[in-house]
């Protein structure tokens, strides 16, 4: 009868829209962490993303014991046991397991540079190298150095150091 009347209401807490079912509503309505306030559209997706803050892993890798908290993580980190790379390169046939390395991978082709520093202005097409370059700015240095010699602090020649790379890197 409520559609023939026009009816709506069920009215949502969030805005003044009404609407003629529940269900209706529950899509409409927003889910909110308590936690770290992110909202969601359907309680579900609210639920499994509780699995962030309380650690929640129900999925398990029958390979090695390894447990996720999202099914999809689970799948992707199948893949090292698999070997299955099922995203490739169109450009040069690369493959990988990850559709993300493969947008990474792609920057190398087309030289596209989308991570800026914001003191220096230079470009990189690594999050992960703009990073790292930051230390370039700060007062940390990442390595220490106990043997002060030219070729060292220029990589000239850095080879013949082999003492000198195993304290760095070690």
């Amino acid at each position: 009868m409520q559609i023939h009347n026009r009816e709506k209401p069920n009215r949502s807490a969030q805005c003044e829209e009404s609407f003629n079912h529940n269900g209706n509503l529950d899509v409409h309505s927003l889910f909110n962490c308590q936690q770290c306030g992110n909202s969601f559209t359907h309680k579900g997706s609210l639920n499994k993303h509780m699995r962030v803050h309380s650690g929640d892993e129900p999925y398990t890798c029958n390979q090695c014991g390894k447990n996720f908290s999202f099914r999809g993580n689970l799948k992707v980190h199948m893949r090292i046991h698999t070997g299955e790379k099922p995203y490739i390169c169109k450009q040069c046939g690369k493959s990988f397991s990850q559709h993300v390395n493969l947008e990474s991978h792609t920057r190398i082709h087309t030289g596209e540079k989308p991570f800026t520093c914001k003191h220096c202005g230079k470009s990189f097409s690594q999050l992960g190298t703009l990073n790292y370059h930051m230390k370039v700015h700060t007062e940390k240095k990442p390595f220490t150095c106990h043997n002060v010699h030219r070729r060292i602090h220029t990589m000239e020649k850095f080879f013949y150091l082999p003492t000198v790379w195993k304290q760095f890197y070690s």
